[in-house]
């Protein structure tokens, strides 16, 4: 167990880049970082893994959890956890898109709050976006908010957690901006929903990603298919 004195926080890093940039500011804002990844069945898993273990290493993380959390693909309903459903490329639309999965972030966060409280975190940091996000319903501040609620709730007394999403009202444009200027390692990160060698460029991740960056006239580091 680290000093007391240790400001420490659990950070759910999925590899992505605003899971990535959160992760950075935690560590700006002084916390020592215990970092949770969660392979959840998703289809660029293996990818996403890659991207958490690169950005451990640059940010120099040694303590880290890899939970694998299988039931997701179980229960369905989402294209990224079941192969039957193909991942939407026609571009973003309104509402919750087919690759929302289940009251995931619910569960992410649930999850992470029991790691929080075993390592004595005050902090935990998520990179969800409720602004420029794919219409997710587990991403919107009131969410978040209603979730620091249950989990103080549901922990014992001396555990006191706050949910902090840093990127919540950013646009994309705004979040590589910022990670450029906090010298986040983009090349490491990984968004596509569809693809492991080469980013598909088509789904909404892909494409959300790609206009964020052509918004703040930055070249995306990672490849793509032609």
């Amino acid at each position: 167990m680290s000093n007391k004195l240790t400001k420490r926080a659990i950070c759910i890093l999925s590899g992505g880049m605003d899971s990535t940039l959160s992760s950075y500011i935690a560590k700006n804002e002084g916390y020592e970082i215990i970092a949770v990844h969660f392979n959840y069945g998703q289809r660029t898993e293996k990818r996403e893994l890659k991207a958490f273990r690169d950005i451990c290493e640059d940010l120099q993380i040694e303590e880290k959890y890899e939970i694998d959390i299988p039931f997701f693909t179980q229960i369905g309903a989402s294209a990224l956890t079941d192969a039957s459903i193909d991942v939407p490329t026609s571009g973003v639309e309104p509402g919750v898109p087919i690759t929302y999965v289940p009251f995931r972030n619910g569960i992410f966060l649930s999850i992470a709050t029991a790691i929080a409280e075993k390592e004595e975190a005050q902090a935990l940091f998520i990179g969800v976006v409720e602004e420029d996000s794919s219409g997710y319903p587990d991403c919107t501040d009131s969410f978040i908010s209603k979730m620091t609620s249950a989990i103080n709730e549901g922990t014992k007394e001396t555990t006191k957690v706050e949910i902090k999403t840093p990127l919540v009202k950013l646009m994309k444009k705004d979040i590589v901006k910022k990670a450029i200027e906090l010298d986040v390692p983009l090349k490491h990160t990984w968004s596509c929903y569809k693809e492991e060698e080469e980013a598909c460029g088509v789904c909404d991740s892909c494409r959300l990603r790609l206009n964020g960056f052509k918004e703040a006239n930055v070249t995306d580091p990672i490849p793509y298919k032609a």
